[in-house]
């Protein structure tokens, strides 16, 4: 068994959870029809698949901290393959929802684990351009997901969407068997809840982290509102179907693959802050379009989806220097730091898709207006914490100096 994970597994991991949450998207209209129930009812279907994502990041950390990044990885990656399977043969909302619930609880480990795997083996100097490669991963998964569930749905029908996930999760589950060591070197001696509560404590500590997760946090956000209302505004407003929402979302999801790709290649040439600071003025500017073509009444697929394709290139800039400052803020609870930046993150984005259909009672401009605020929340958070660490790296020159 190789030493080292190789960055290819690693990026099939990430891809699981991505693409069992995104494939199911264009089809919800249809499936609310199918199931006879109203799109708020239907929303839960993605709501709970955040919401689960978002607990199972917090239980997963303190887990692959104790037991080792490996077993707890395998046993997600189970649990995400039989919720994969009990959904594609639910004939029922709840057995559906259900299934979701599964779904993402295994898929939690996939998303807090290969950024703490990454760092593991590569560190600091080296995990910001690897993270790349990850998010890159899940843009990929993110690009291709609506696509083919947009398609699947017309052609063979909702439940034919999680048959693709039962593969592609008993697919990473061997892979990862045959290829993944553990990489953990460093283990908490505990998992009495005194004793997570302390790991969280003490990461919860850093202002740093705070100030990077709330930035990552809040573009994200803006994402999770544009995924939770585009498929209602293309078939409402805009007359489409499940198929054109998967194709135009495909534009969307690699801007923010080119993004991801850029941002590998530039790891190197600038700091982490300025990475950051780029990618969310990338991400405002696509806002700001949004919100004035959605006032104007110029809204269509070209309106729609290009600012938001310039939204998601900067986030693929920003948010694998945002993830690895993150996450490096607390450097003896790298999978604790993990676990909880994912689940702030998800359980904000639980909420907001939730959201989403009494937001969109008021009109699109309103959603988007949402989703210009959080880009802006997302500058001033990661501004404070710049702004800290240059007057810290100032005090320490001059400590040096006086020295």
């Amino acid at each position: 068994m190789k030493t080292t994970p190789p960055v290819a597994l690693l990026t099939l991991i990430a891809m699981a959870s991505p693409l069992a949450l995104n494939a199911f998207v264009p089809a919800m209209p249809d499936v609310a029809v199918a199931l006879d129930v109203d799109i708020a009812t239907i929303q839960l279907t993605f709501t709970c698949y955040l919401l689960t994502l978002a607990i199972g990041q917090l239980i997963t950390g303190p887990l692959a901290d104790y037991f080792g990044r490996r077993p707890v990885l395998l046993a997600g990656l189970g649990l995400h393959t039989v919720g994969s399977l009990l959904a594609a043969s639910a004939d029922g909302v709840d057995m559906l929802i259900a299934g979701r619930v599964l779904q993402a609880l295994g898929g939690s480990t996939c998303m807090a684990l290969v950024r703490a795997i990454i760092l593991d083996v590569h560190g600091r100097q080296g995990a910001a351009g690897r993270m790349g490669y990850v998010v890159m991963a899940i843009a990929i998964a993110q690009a291709i997901a609506p696509t083919i569930g947009g398609y699947l749905n017309l052609w063979s029908g909702w439940n034919s969407i999680f048959y693709l996930s039962v593969f592609m999760g008993a697919l990473v589950w061997l892979l990862t068997l045959w290829m993944l060591p553990e990489t953990s070197n460093v283990r908490s001696d505990s998992l009495h809840l005194g004793g997570i509560l302390r790991r969280y404590r003490e990461v919860l500590r850093s202002t740093q982290y705070l100030s990077y997760v709330l930035s990552n946090t809040a573009v994200a956000a803006a994402f999770y509102l544009f995924v939770g209302s585009s498929p209602y505004i293309v078939t409402g407003q805009l007359g489409g179907n499940s198929a054109q929402f998967g194709s135009w979302f495909l534009i969307v999801s690699l801007a923010f693959m080119a993004g991801s790709f850029l941002s590998t290649r530039l790891a190197h040439r600038f700091s982490v802050d300025k990475m950051i600071l780029g990618g969310n003025l990338l991400s405002l500017l696509g806002a700001a379009f949004l919100v004035g073509l959605s006032a104007l009444n110029q809204l269509s697929f070209v309106g729609v989806f290009l600012p938001m394709a310039l939204l998601t290139f900067g986030r693929g800039l920003s948010q694998p220097s945002a993830q690895s400052a993150a996450i490096n803020s607390s450097d003896r609870s790298a999978g604790t730091a993990s676990g909880l930046m994912g689940f702030i993150q998800l359980l904000t984005g639980a909420v907001i898709a939730q959201l989403v259909p009494f937001l969109l009672e008021y009109g699109t401009t309103l959603v988007f207006g949402c989703i210009l605020i959080a880009l802006l929340i997302a500058l001033m958070a990661h501004a404070s914490t710049w702004r800290w660490q240059h007057e810290n790296d100032l005090a320490i020159r001059c400590n040096n100096q006086q020295r």
